[in-house]
């Protein structure tokens, strides 16, 4: 039983729009790469099935949903021209690093690898 797909909307950071089919629309600048990470993300947490631990599957969601976090941050510093902006980003690349290994090492204890 995959219950895990349905959280996978609720942890979208951009909305139900990123969850939607972009590919006949025009988008510009860094958009695209914007909503690559979003689909990335999508396609790491498809499948997913739940372990049964609801703290395990929480983490497991959590993950990829903070990798998109990281891969927007990239991006953003890649375009972004916005100081405030680039610094934010920045943050949040360090701070979604930081909680993803913490989040790892607690999946280490609990005996749960992340999926490939």
């Amino acid at each position: 039983m995959n219950i895990l797909k349905p959280l996978a909307a609720i942890l979208l950071i951009a909305g139900p729009a990123a969850a939607q089919d972009h590919s006949g629309h025009a988008m510009e600048g860094a958009m695209p790469a914007y909503m690559a990470t979003m689909d990335t993300m999508m396609q790491s947490m498809d499948g997913m099935e739940s372990t049964g631990n609801p703290d395990a599957d929480f983490l497991l969601m959590m993950i990829p949903h903070h990798q998109s976090a990281i891969d927007m941050a990239e991006v953003e510093l890649e375009h972004g021209t916005d100081d405030e902006t680039r610094e934010m980003a920045q943050k949040i690349l360090d701070a979604q690093k930081e909680e993803i290994a913490e989040m790892t090492a607690m999946l280490d204890r609990m005996g749960v690898a992340m999926p490939k």
